[in-house]
């Protein structure tokens, strides 16, 4: 395959197809867009680099890819202001990234953003809250509804419960207001 010729896995690419007209009789062609996924992260860490500098903030950046998942953990003179009240600011930069990829190469990109290691903490919050609260449901017997979270949080619960004995999670609503439901399995 082209792949192979390029020396590169599905893995280590992007690409999304387009029909254009082309030649004398104007025939409709298909092309392919092909995209290295490490000259997306380069792009991704070009944007943010002009982005925090716009922001009046020194940004370092550390990267790495693995399974086409684009992980960038920035480091600031004030990590506050990247994050953001409850990571919002991280949260918005995190959505306008994704889009100007999108518009760019035709693909959202997998990406995760983090400050230093803000996420992580939260992800452990999030865990150890989601279990916490199942621990309480399956005493109970009632279902507890979490408050509104996106698709990577979301995922992250349900994987948490995922082998619980005694409750399972449903994810409920229409985006952005989308959350989980942990209910008490029937014994």
């Amino acid at each position: 395959s082209s792949l192979e010729e390029l020396n590169l896995t599905e893995n280590d690419v992007m690409y999304y197809f387009s029909k254009e007209k082309a030649g004398l009789l104007k025939k409709e062609v298909i092309k392919l867009h092909l995209f290295e996924v490490k000259d997306v992260a380069e792009f991704i860490k070009d944007f943010l680099t002009q982005t925090t500098k716009d922001m009046g903030l020194d940004v370092q950046f550390e990267s790495s890819i693995r399974d086409k998942q684009i992980s960038i953990k920035m480091y600031s003179d004030n990590n506050s202001i990247l994050i953001g009240h409850e990571g919002k600011t991280l949260k918005a930069l995190t959505t306008i990234i994704k889009q100007v990829v999108y518009n760019k190469v035709g693909e959202y990109p997998y990406l995760l953003l983090d400050v230093e290691n803000y996420k992580a903490k939260q992800e452990k919050y999030l865990i150890r809250l989601a279990k916490n609260i199942a621990k309480e449901v399956g005493h109970t017997k009632v279902e507890v509804e979490l408050e509104d979270m996106n698709s990577y949080e979301r995922r992250m619960i349900h994987n948490a419960l995922t082998d619980n004995k005694y409750v399972y999670t449903e994810s409920t609503g229409v985006e952005p207001h989308r959350h989980i439901v942990i209910k008490p399995k029937e014994q």
